[in-house]
């Protein structure tokens, strides 16, 4: 089942029912999937290299919430975090806002998921350098999600950090003992304050009931590479895969998805014009990144990371830019180069 085609078959009711509530950049979103590999997203001549086999090809819409374009981004972030993996353990942090904040969240989005990151990024970064538990600079990789498994509105960070720190006063590096990190339960304590906090300073207000335990789950995460694959798959992609969209009839579209606890899949079915509300609920503010990294792991901490990595004998390679692949001959196989574009009919 693919997107486009539900988008074209339901566009009409959802916006009939939902169009009061979209935001701009859902809207935008929507268009772009619906335009997605099209001559409506424009077109590129491409030529034969052998056989000079040449034709037009549709392009990709390129938006950041399709769940067939951004394959060749995904992959060249993750060659970029493995260049920085330190042969260290490695943690994945979950943080997630309670049930009594999601509709705060959902209608001031770019000032919470803001707050989000940084009360989550300072509060680690707090207890890295608490001299009882590591006493040093953290690095870590953090993420936003908006989603549950089944695409419920489930705001939540997920970092990536690595087992250890930089004590910048005594100039070395600190290895973090054993395969535990922070107790979760003061993670969450100190976490729930500073962002309570954060949002009456922004003239909020605190939704009513919200309670007084937070969740903050930390699990060891092994040498780090599993926990950067399985974000890997969230970052430049839509909220659902096509391949699991297994159905749509009658109105209805059923879609699959595993269940977090019993890790057995599950079928969900609704009207398609509520499957598309759950999808572009997800779709962030415009220019607000998903992904951000901390600490030693910053870009602009290059020269300090490259010091961590010398310091632990890691053999550093000089890696160049993976080249995109590049389009097939469908008669001989060989490889097509570009010729021109031809830019999307505007008038239509």
């Amino acid at each position: 089942m693919e997107l486009d085609a539900i988008i074209n078959q339901y566009k009409s009711s959802f916006l009939t029912q939902y169009g009061s509530r979209l935001w701009p950049e859902q809207l935008q979103a929507m268009h772009a999937l619906q335009r997605c590999r099209t001559s409506d997203s424009g077109e590129t001549y491409v030529q034969c290299t052998q056989c000079k086999e040449a034709h037009w090809r549709p392009m990709s819409c390129g938006h950041r919430s399709c769940p067939k374009c951004q394959n060749f981004e995904v992959t060249q972030w993750l060659e970029r975090q493995q260049l920085k993996l330190l042969p260290v353990e490695y943690f994945m942090v979950t943080f997630t806002l309670p049930y009594q904040l999601r509709a705060l969240a959902k209608q001031h989005q770019k000032v919470i998921y803001s707050l989000f990151f940084a009360c989550v990024s300072s509060t680690l970064k707090d207890f890295g350098l608490n001299p009882d538990k590591l006493g040093g600079n953290m690095g870590m990789t953090a993420v936003l999600h908006t989603h549950s498994r089944k695409l419920e509105y489930h705001p939540h960070i997920h970092l990536v950090v690595p087992g250890g720190g930089v004590n910048k006063r005594k100039k070395q590096w600190i290895k973090l003992k054993g395969k535990y990190l922070f107790n979760e339960f003061a993670l969450a304590k100190v976490f729930r304050a500073r962002f309570l906090e954060a949002i009456v300073q922004k003239g909020l207000a605190v939704p009513s009931k919200t309670p007084d335990k937070w969740i903050v789950n930390c699990i060891h995460a092994g040498k780090g590479l599993p926990a950067l694959k399985y974000l890997s798959r969230y970052l430049y992609r839509g909220v659902i895969s096509e391949k699991n969209i297994v159905a749509n009839n009658n109105g209805l579209v059923t879609f699959k998805y595993t269940e977090s606890k019993t890790k057995k899949t599950q079928l969900h079915t609704l009207k398609g014009e509520d499957f598309l509300y759950l999808v572009f609920q997800h779709v962030l503010p415009k220019g607000f990144r998903r992904v951000r990294d901390y600490g030693f792991l910053h870009p602009n901490a290059k020269k300090l990371l490259l010091l961590v990595q010398l310091v632990l004998n890691i053999f550093i390679q000089v890696v160049s830019q993976k080249e995109r692949p590049v389009f097939i001959c469908p008669k001989c196989q060989s490889p097509m180069v570009i010729i021109a574009f031809r830019r999307p009919d505007k008038s239509r």
